[in-house]
């Protein structure tokens, strides 16, 4: 039998074929460094959302099928840019007054407008770090105000400072006419005002390491580049990070792609390799739109994770990375039952298949047990005819169905059952909108009701599945698919439903035939 190593290097799943990608580019052999350096970067000007955090997910993936294939030690770095200067205000902030006084200033001096942390940079980057620890991401977090202002980006800055002119024939030709007379790769941090000042380098002196420029007050300053006195444009900075850093991977959206080839350039000027890399596409709001931090459009990670385990947001990030996806309320029912197909099929397959499998990238290859076949479409629905308040309601279906299940036993069921009540109150339970049967389904319905009254209590989802077929095909619909919606309609008060075979077995005969028996007390439509 093949091992898992060899199964690695010849496995097609995306992420191991980044991993070989990387393992070719240290020849096998340890880095100088010590280790091949993992790195995703967070621009936090706003709130974080689930695109910054599917960086960290997908980069873990491709860090954990290196592991498979080399003994050669990994870092990862989550990178926060928070030195960046405030350009505006967020629009999903509170207090935009607190925050308008220091526009221009690094993100780690701006007040937090929160009121909970010593800067809106620290903010945001706790609730960074926050998502990453709830998933159990091994990480290391770097600051770039740390970095800056410690030092340790002190050589790398002496030698873009003598680098300043091949930079700027970089540079240049990417800008428009207005913005390259201004343009320079140093930033001075204003000693008069503490802003991040978008202005002219009238002198760059190599031999001093300073740069000449005029400060908001029209007098003109010399200040070291070392010692965080300036900071570098943000591409600059991106080409003197993977110089300074020795970075081996960083993944990057589509829309960033001319970015990271200057930034390779400016790479390779300063004498370094750039990392490998992987352009992901982006991530679209319910309207089709880029989600965008500053709009605050698309879902957040806490909102996600209100109504999901983020296990099923993982999966999301795993499929395929190179086509644009909608990322809003609605898919999440949907994740969530297509992670649990996944880690259900996982232990049937066999090993070729299993490295291959998204569940193995969403557990390191220690795939858990579902522990249950209940769908998570199948508990909303429950959730709705039982009008659930809490979780408690649905375990008295769910012990029924399953009585060796508990939440003790079957701790994901548990937290299904509660992510379930949750969605089912938040999302659709407001769209509910029930319709009275017509004569043809009303007949259907009564023939429904006279044949699960004559089922045996336990009768399984299968054999009620088919009978629910065979009531259908008795009637005039037009097509089978006419009498499973006016099921949804009639019964369940929504447009689709779930397979009404199981959701009957766990929801229980007599309860069901309660079900019907109110709905045919309505009038005809």
């Amino acid at each position: 039998m093949a091992s898992e190593r060899d199964l690695a290097m010849t496995a097609k799943a995306w992420p191991f074929e980044e991993a070989r990608k990387l393992l070719a580019r240290c020849a096998g052999q340890v880095p100088a460094k010590g280790y091949v350096l993992f790195e995703t970067g967070y621009g936090p000007s706003g709130l974080p959302h689930i695109g910054t955090f599917g960086e960290v997910v997908r980069t873990t993936m491709v860090r954990q099928a290196f592991r498979r294939l080399s003994d050669i030690p990994t870092r990862l770095f989550c990178f926060s840019d928070d030195m960046d200067g405030l350009r505006k205000i967020p629009d999903n902030v509170p207090n935009p007054e607190l925050i308008r006084p220091h526009l221009g200033k690094p993100l780690t001096q701006v007040p937090d407008p929160f009121g909970e942390f010593e800067s809106f940079g620290h903010h945001n980057n706790a609730r960074l770090r926050g998502f990453l620890d709830a998933f159990g991401f091994e990480y290391e977090f770097q600051s770039s105000t740390d970095w800056y202002r410690s030092g340790r980006f002190d050589r790398a800055l002496l030698t873009v400072l003598r680098h300043y002119d091949e930079i700027m024939a970089v540079m240049l030709p990417s800008l428009r006419e207005e913005r390259a007379k201004s343009y320079s790769p140093f930033l001075p941090i204003s000693p008069v005002s503490g802003r991040v000042l978008q202005v002219p380098i009238l002198e760059h002196r190599a031999e001093y390491g300073t740069v000449v420029f005029e400060d908001e007050d029209g007098m003109q300053k010399e200040l070291p580049v070392t010692g965080g006195h300036c900071k570098l444009q943000w591409k600059p900075d991106w080409g003197m990070r993977w110089q300074a850093l020795g970075v081996d991977y960083e993944m990057s959206g589509k829309d960033l792609i001319p970015s990271v080839e200057l930034a390779g350039k400016i790479c390779r000027i300063l004498d370094a390799k750039p990392p490998e890399g992987f352009n992901y596409e982006l991530f679209l709001d319910d309207k089709g739109q880029k989600i965008s931090k500053s709009k605050g459009n698309g879902l957040t990670v806490e909102e996600w994770l209100r109504y999901a385990p983020p296990e099923s947001l993982a999966l999301y990030m795993f499929q395929k990375p190179r086509s644009a996806k909608r990322l809003h309320f609605d898919v999440i029912p949907r994740a969530v039952d297509e992670y649990l197909d996944c880690i259900r099929r996982f232990a049937a397959e066999t090993p070729e298949r299993q490295i291959e499998s998204p569940a193995w990238h969403l557990h390191d290859g220690r795939v858990p047990e579902a522990g249950s076949d209940l769908s998570f479409n199948l508990l909303l629905n429950l959730a709705g005819v039982a009008h659930a308040e809490s979780k408690d309601a649905l375990w008295g279906f769910i012990s029924r169905y399953a009585p060796d299940a508990s939440p003790e036993t079957a701790p994901l069921l548990d937290r299904l059952a509660g992510y379930a009540v949750r969605y089912y109150h938040d999302f659709v339970l407001p769209t509910k909108q029930y319709r009275a049967p017509t004569e043809t389904e009303r007949a259907a319905l009564a023939d429904l009701l006279a044949a699960l009254e004559q089922l045996p209590r336990h009768a399984d989802g299968a054999a009620i599945q088919t009978l629910v077929f065979e009531i259908g095909k008795r009637h005039p619909f037009p097509e089978l698919k006419a009498w499973f919606q006016a099921l949804y309609e009639t019964l369940l008060g929504q447009a689709t439903g779930p397979r009404m075979g199981s959701f009957i077995e766990v929801y229980g005969i007599k309860e069901t035939c309660r079900l019907i028996e109110d709905t045919l007390a309505q009038p005809a439509a």
